[in-house]
């Protein structure tokens, strides 16, 4: 009998908290999981976890599962990116008829959404890609969802997913749902793969923070313990610098193990990674728009894992590792100047990193025909999401003012916000330097902005030497854009001989 509104396959962390936010919201949904155990233990266990969980119906085969849920179809995939998403749709298809419609909810990668569309596509079954953010808890309570595919899945899953994702009231007392259709093709999973850069970028900086305000260098006496450090990332979350990461970082620097000691202290110092970063930084490449902070936040997990490698050298390495720290300190003399100033690196960093996403975004819009509306991102950002921040509103208001606003810095807003962030990120980037702590997300950010406000950069230098080895031709000042020249560097005794090319 076909009595389900939807389906979901996938019963890992998160896929059990989506369905149980579907349950809670009143729809009807059949529920398989590649193993019949786990499938059994989740429907028993959602008689105490979920509030309604007599919408949960198990399914413990392909056929009965697709033939449990009303047609038109709505089946939700919430499996783990890659090959096991074609395995999952493959077992559907013989299954599913015109019409059904297919939703993976994973990190899959956004070139494989638009096969996967275009290969339904031609079978009549509807594609669409939705990213999620929130983890465990947000999937539970309220994700951010950034829906993309068809108009025709738009009309079968928008109103779902506004249902079930976060609620933000605004400061005017609106309120606002965290789920918005975005627009067609790929475009839910590379909003969502972008999401998860500026994720790696903010906790990067974060991390750079938390080192720089625990780390002992000679030369100078500033060093916060755990607990003082917790305390003023709990002192921040309540500036522009708010947000979900902040506040966790705060929870974590407290936390004890039995013993009384931090736990932090006694987690290994090599971080993991599962591909977003790293696609960010790719499709970048693509698009030729830097992302600096993303891919400095991607290496800097990559460094860490190379933990047998950096004790060698360490080891070897430690009389030129202590840096410059008399220099360091007459930067300062409190300790209350070097937190003030660390504040506005990370929020001036912070700023960087959002700037340079968004440019990725909708560099990306431009050239797949998304139509994407960067103030809509910001907005469905605000709540449920892992990055969502105070630093948000200020970032939708700046895209409302100006839909065609190119750059953040191009806004009076952050324009001015960051100008006066400056001296303090400089002398942030400065110490870091000075005491020998590596703090590749701030620098990063500070060349991109330094390079960014340049009128001009030594890259005619590049083109010079590129034109010397290779003959690739040059722009010249005085001349118009698009019009080139060569010139046979060697001939004449140093003095060029250049040749003009048109266009």
């Amino acid at each position: 009998m076909k009595n389900n509104e939807l389906g979901l396959i996938g019963l890992a962390v998160m896929g059990q908290n989506l369905v149980m936010n579907l349950a809670d919201h009143g729809y009807k949904t059949a529920v398989f999981n590649r193993t019949a155990e786990k499938t059994e233990v989740f429907i028993e266990e959602s008689k105490t976890a979920c509030s309604k969980p007599e919408n949960l119906e198990p399914q413990f085969d392909i056929k009965s599962f697709v033939e449990s849920i009303e047609r038109p179809r709505r089946i939700l995939l919430m499996v783990q990116a890659g090959a096991g998403v074609d395995a999952v749709i493959e077992s559907l298809l013989p299954h599913l008829e015109k019409g059904d419609l297919i939703a993976d909810l994973g990190n899959s990668f956004f070139r494989d959404s638009v096969r996967r569309e275009k290969a339904l596509a031609d079978k009549g079954i509807l594609y669409a890609g939705i990213g999620v953010s929130g983890g465990e808890e947000g999937a539970r309570r309220g994700p951010s969802i950034m829906p993309g595919g068809s108009n025709a899945a738009q009309k079968m899953l928008e109103d779902i997913f506004r249902s079930i994702s976060a609620e933000v009231t605004e400061a005017d007392g609106t309120s606002i749902r965290c789920s918005k259709w975005l627009g067609r093709g790929g475009s839910g999973h590379f909003v969502k793969m972008v999401h998860n850069g500026i994720e790696y970028g903010d906790m990067e900086i974060i991390s750079e923070a938390y080192q720089l305000m625990t780390s002992q260098k000679l030369g100078t006496d500033f060093k916060l313990t755990n607990d003082q450090a917790a305390a003023a990332f709990e002192d921040w979350n309540k500036t522009e610098l708010a947000g979900f990461l902040n506040e966790i970082t705060a929870d974590i620097l407290k936390y004890k193990n039995p013993d009384g000691s931090a736990l932090i202290d006694s987690i290994l110092d090599a971080a993991g990674q599962k591909g977003t970063g790293k696609w960010t930084v790719e499709e970048s490449f693509n698009l030729v728009r830097p992302v600096t902070v993303i891919s400095q936040a991607v290496y800097a997990r990559g460094l860490s894992s190379m933990k047998e490698q950096r004790m060698q050298a360490a080891a070897k390495l430690s009389n030129s590792s202590i840096g410059d720290t008399a220099a360091a300190s007459a930067l300062s003399s409190s300790s209350k100047e070097i937190l003030t100033d660390l504040a506005d690196a990370m929020l001036a960093s912070r700023i960087i990193s959002y700037t340079q996403g968004f440019s990725l975004i909708m560099a990306a819009s431009k050239d797949y025909n998304w139509d994407l509306q960067a103030a809509d991102l910001a907005e469905i950002w605000q709540g449920g999401c892992i990055i969502r921040s105070s630093l948000l509103t200020p970032i939708k208001m700046a895209f409302q003012k100006s839909g065609t606003l190119e750059s953040l810095l191009f806004d009076d807003y952050f324009a001015n916000r960051i100008t006066e962030l400056a001296p303090g990120w400089r002398r942030s980037a400065a110490r870091a330097v000075l005491w020998g702590i590596p703090v590749p997300g701030i620098t990063a950010a500070l060349s991109f902005y330094d390079g960014f406000r340049s009128e001009r950069l030594p890259a005619n230098m590049i083109q010079a030497q590129r034109d010397y080895f290779g003959g690739h031709m040059y722009e010249r000042t005085d001349k118009a854009r698009g019009e080139w020249f060569h010139t046979d560097w060697t001939g004449h005794g140093g003095k060029a001989a250049s040749t003009a090319y048109n266009a």
